[in-house]
């Protein structure tokens, strides 16, 4: 099934306005506050490009488990990861081959601590600050501390001026787009129940941002 933003966007109704590809200026501005805030940055032209970066935060032999991410599927991450012959622990494989519900939610529960954790983000302010926020919290509990690394990739049409727009942006852009998916995916509404704002990481080169040229993502 296809997640990707034109499948929901013809009927939902979003603000445009923060969900705009900004100019060189504003993405440079945003990439040198991310870095004063303590996170890796690596800016992609493509989602061919983003790709190939994220390959190449990650070393052979480790763990990885990637929170649903529409970003991650629309630049082939999620197809790679279980198809590609790549050297890595799938923890997302292991989990979803296990039939029993309360092995596999404990499975998921552990994989926040994977040594890789992949996922999107839903606003990132270009005053260096990123805003997620999930129904359940399996994609934003590992971002905080429980995973080793962390490794976010972003459409640049996340980027908005103030963490007051980053707000804004997921409440009139994110959430409707995922509450349509959610409905057609899981048959329920999708909630923002768990939220998270991301200021700083302390832990020198945990957490790297892949910021990609594109329209990416909710």
């Amino acid at each position: 099934m296809s997640q990707e933003k034109s499948t929901y966007a013809a009927d939902t109704e979003i603000d445009t306005t923060l969900d705009e590809l900004p100019d060189d200026e504003t993405l440079d501005a945003t990439v040198e506050n991310l870095r004063a805030n303590g996170f890796e940055v690596v800016v992609a032209d493509s989602s061919t490009e983003a790709l190939e970066a994220v390959q190449s935060q990650i070393p052979d032999g480790v763990s990885v488990m990637n929170g649903h991410s529409t970003t991650l599927e629309e630049i082939g991450f999620v197809e790679y990861l279980s198809e590609a012959d790549h050297g890595w622990e799938s923890l997302a494989d292991e989990i979803w081959g296990i039939d029993d519900d309360a092995e596999r939610q404990a499975a998921r529960r552990q994989s926040q601590t994977a040594d890789y954790f992949l996922g999107g983000i839903n606003a990132i302010a270009q005053t260096g600050e990123l805003v997620a926020a999930d129904r359940s919290g399996s994609r934003i509990g590992a971002y905080p501390f429980a995973a080793s690394n962390v490794v976010i990739v972003s459409g640049a049409n996340k980027i908005v001026s103030t963490l007051s727009d980053a707000l804004d942006r997921l409440e009139s852009v994110a959430y409707p787009l995922e509450n349509e998916r959610a409905k057609e995916a899981y048959g329920v509404e999708s909630e923002i129940a768990k939220q998270l704002i991301f200021r700083q990481e302390l832990d020198e080169g945990r957490t790297t941002v892949v910021l990609v040229r594109e329209q990416l993502g909710y």
